[in-house]
């Protein structure tokens, strides 16, 4: 019996959610349905992939190298797809572009509007996600290419499917409200001197929030945050009014530059990198390929300004 790609789908959901039922929830099945799927590719394979251990099932041996083979088939079969897709296509298919708050706000107006210029068969949308979920999109096929943030303290997983495209460097301050914290004009400062100040933050489960304890956890003292939000216009309104110092860099201060705040620089370079998510091996689509240099331009021209 042959291994089917939809089972094998199935084990790899399980060795990266660990239960039947994150697996099932994830693919839309019963966790009986699941269940039977593992059971069918045991067959076809002549190997036990699944033992258990109390309530719960873990991966044999056999289990989780055939995870890290399912991994390159399907990988492999996305390849091919797209190469026999490409055969046929010009800059005209459709393509689903992933962006969240500062990139929506900074670089996908200018993306779409160059895309219309130079391709205008290129039909391009976008849709909004949570930066912390856009390599899973693009791993599911939600989404073709998306935009995505990585901390060097508190990067994004790395996985062979996804190839990550830095585009640019930031590197963060704090907004603070004229006199805040004795305050008046642009500064800098140790990041240690706000050891006692409010913050406002992003949860500390998201990749943001994380990286920005984890900087000042390096300096020896856990941040105050007063205010947990992940809207960044939210939090430079929030720092206008004088009610804590919201972490910034020059894209995100753009999303609301109308509020009176001033930017205090950092003695320690604590920074992120904007990058483009897309499958490994998807630049043979002309219009990946295509968005892909447009995105790289409009955030060249963004950078030079």
């Amino acid at each position: 019996m042959n291994m089917s790609l939809a089972h094998l789908v199935t084990l790899r959901e399980l060795a990266r959610r660990g239960t039947m039922v994150a697996v099932a929830e994830e693919l839309g099945y019963t966790a009986g349905a699941v269940s039977q799927q593992i059971a069918a590719l045991e067959k076809a394979v002549g190997s036990q992939l699944v033992t258990k251990v109390g309530r719960n099932v873990v991966l044999t041996d056999s289990g989780v190298v055939l995870a890290e083979h399912a991994l390159k088939i399907l990988s492999a079969e996305q390849t091919a797809l797209d190469a026999l897709r490409a055969v046929h296509d010009d800059v005209a298919a459709p393509l689903l572009l992933g962006t969240f708050g500062s990139t929506a706000a900074a670089l996908l107006p200018p993306v779409v509007a160059a895309a219309q210029r130079e391709y205008p068969h290129l039909a391009l949308s976008s849709r909004e996600l949570d930066v912390d979920d856009a390599a899973t999109a693009v791993q599911r096929g939600q989404v073709d290419v998306a935009f995505g943030l990585d901390y060097p303290n508190a990067p994004m997983p790395r996985t062979p499917d996804i190839e990550m495209i830095t585009l640019r460097s930031e590197r963060f301050g704090l907004a603070v409200s004229s006199g805040a914290y004795g305050i008046r004009t642009e500064c800098t400062i140790d990041l240690r001197e706000a050891a006692d100040w409010n913050w406002i933050l992003p949860p500390a489960e998201t990749q943001f929030g994380r990286a920005i304890r984890i900087a000042c956890r390096q300096e020896g003292f856990e941040p105050i945050a007063r205010h947990e939000i992940v809207d960044t216009a939210v939090s430079l309104a929030l720092a206008a009014e004088g009610l804590g110092a919201a972490p910034v860099t020059d894209m995100m201060i753009r999303l609301n530059s109308s509020v009176p705040i001033v930017r205090v620089d950092l003695a320690q370079e604590i920074g992120r990198r904007i990058v483009l998510l897309r499958l490994a091996g998807s630049e043979i689509r002309p219009t990946v390929r295509a968005v892909t240099e447009i995105v790289r331009a409009v955030v060249t021209t963004a950078e030079t300004r």
